[in-house]
């Protein structure tokens, strides 16, 4: 994802990291948002869930958008 979202202020340069990580042996994935999801029990499930969240993500956008907020 290089996109730029429509609300971001301005390009900037964004450094790459890994969203995925293991904490106890539990996984969890990081967001753009400064947030921390998880944990999961395997590194495929929380790589599956990262597709879900951005799906969640996208689709609140949209009806935020459609109601003109």
């Amino acid at each position: 994802m290089f996109g730029q979202r429509t609300y971001d202020p301005a390009p900037g340069t964004h450094y790459r990291s890994e969203r995925v990580s293991a904490v106890n042996g539990r996984y969890f994935f990081s967001t753009r948002e400064g947030t921390l999801e998880g944990p999961y029990f395997t590194r495929v499930d929380a790589e599956r869930e990262i597709a879900s969240y951005i799906r969640r993500q996208r689709k609140a956008e949209e009806i935020i958008e459609s109601r003109g907020f």
